[in-house]
């Protein structure tokens, strides 16, 4: 049932009120980084947020799962993604909701977090940072002064329909719907990375799941060889939590009615991608019931509230970043911090990773302040998996780690913007990159 508008109906005219005007607005799904970053330098700020808590797809689609925060530099694991990451993690940490660094692959490190002492936590920081929170609003539009300056940002509440006005706005949003909305340059792939719906499975016995990270691509196999059990996709990821009872697993993979990756920017698509996904997870907690040792007396404990959306629209900045850029590990001279995590590329049925050389090279690459700044659009800044970047940078630079330094960014420049008057793009880099640093971030302008 596409959901394209074939037919109209004319809506009357209306007036709506304006709720707020801030210096700094954030929209969205990654949104608590920039606007904690932006209330911290000072600025007046605001954070729209669809749902009723922060975090993002790390809460919102259940990934529980912090990557790219270390980096493989020269055959050793080491953080490299510093400053407000800190702040979140040592407040996660408080709650006792932080589990110890793992191994991905023997090649890298990933963090699990309990995703309620994340909610709490986000809250915490962002409230601690002086910014104001809107929860359950989702945005339908904006106003514009001119053709590239944006006035105001129209969204319908529980309230109904409001405007917002800002001087300055950040596009959090995952989707770059804020951009889109704009006029502002934005592409999409042909053939989408491979979204996935998150569950978690508890009532595992640890001792019996000893080996079952291990061993579970190989009994997939064998399962499939069988012809009992037809899988979305191998290259299955499913690992313990803290309680060592709790597992969460990231196994499913959903198409449309063509076969092609769910297209998340498309309401249809999306509403028939979540039915998909949990008829995925019923299939796959009978396999680990039947088949992998420990899982016997499991079962699914949680579905996550949405399908995990890995790629829609990417809006085109003033730099693109690229596959070759992240394998490279590249430097640029206007830095705001560094992706140490690999190509992580969801293809029909697998994941394909690309990894840096190692041991010979440092792991990571620079990500500059271009690419998070969109053409056209004046008083706009892009954070996070929608910034300017091709498919297979994406697949890189869209994890936690990336989204970590680019909303850093994004709502430190965003707050020096509005202090000085100036449009984002006119930001002194140079002061920016020292702001950044002085805040605790690592911009890999040195040896780590």
């Amino acid at each position: 049932m596409p959901i394209a508008p074939e037919r109209f109906l004319e809506e009357p005219a209306r007036r709506t009120p304006l709720l707020d005007e801030v210096e700094v607005l954030v929209l969205g799904r990654d949104a608590g980084r920039p606007a904690a970053s932006a209330a911290r330098a000072g600025a007046s700020t605001l954070l729209i947020e669809r749902y009723g808590f922060l975090g993002g797809m790390g809460t919102a689609a259940g990934v529980t799962n912090f990557c790219g925060l270390y980096a493989n530099v020269h055959g050793e694991i080491r953080r490299v993604v510093h400053g407000i990451a800190d702040d979140l993690l040592e407040r996660i940490d408080a709650l006792g909701g932080l589990s110890a660094p793992h191994l991905i692959f023997g090649k890298t490190r990933a963090q699990a977090y309990d995703m309620s002492a994340y909610k709490c936590a986000a809250d915490d920081l962002l409230l601690a940072a002086g910014a104001k929170l809107l929860f359950h609003a989702q945005a339908v539009g904006v106003l514009m002064k001119r053709e590239n300056e944006i006035d105001a940002l129209l969204i319908e509440t529980r309230s109904g329909r409001r405007a917002l006005r800002a001087r300055i706005f950040i596009d959090a949003s995952g989707d770059g719907e804020l951009a889109a909305f704009a006029g502002a340059p934005w592409e999409k792939s042909a053939q989408l990375l491979y979204p996935t719906l998150m569950f978690k499975v508890n009532n595992v016995d640890p001792e019996g799941a000893k080996h079952a990270v291990e061993e579970i691509p190989r009994l997939m196999r064998e399962a499939e060889a069988g012809g009992e059990f037809r899988f979305a996709r191998m290259g299955a990821i499913v690992r313990p939590m803290k309680n060592p009872r709790e597992w969460r697993a990231n196994v499913t993979q959903i198409r449309n009615e063509q076969g092609l990756a769910l297209d998340g920017t498309d309401a249809a698509q999306l509403s028939a991608g979540e039915i998909e996904g949990r008829r995925q997870v019923r299939d796959y907690i009978r396999f680990l019931r039947e088949r992998v040792p420990g899982f016997e007396a499991s079962y699914v404990s949680d579905i996550a509230p949405q399908v995990g959306v890995r790629e829609t629209r990417r809006v085109r900045g003033e730099y693109l970043l690229s596959g070759e850029d992240v394998l490279e590990c590249r430097d640029f001279a206007d830095a705001i911090g560094v992706n140490g995590w690999p190509l992580e590329q969801h293809v029909a049925g697998d994941v394909r990773w690309s990894w840096p050389p190692i041991p010979e090279s440092r792991g990571y690459n620079q990500l500059p302040y271009r690419m998070i700044l969109p053409l056209k659009i004046d008083n706009l800044l892009v954070a996070g998996r929608c910034a300017s970047m091709t498919q297979a940078g994406q697949s890189a630079a869209r994890v936690t780690g990336g989204c970590f330094v680019m909303g850093q960014a994004a709502g430190t420049a965003a707050a020096m913007a509005a202090a000085q008057n100036l449009r984002p793009r006119a930001v002194d880099v140079e002061s920016l990159q020292a702001r950044l640093e002085s805040e605790g971030a690592y911009l890999g302008r040195k040896a780590h």
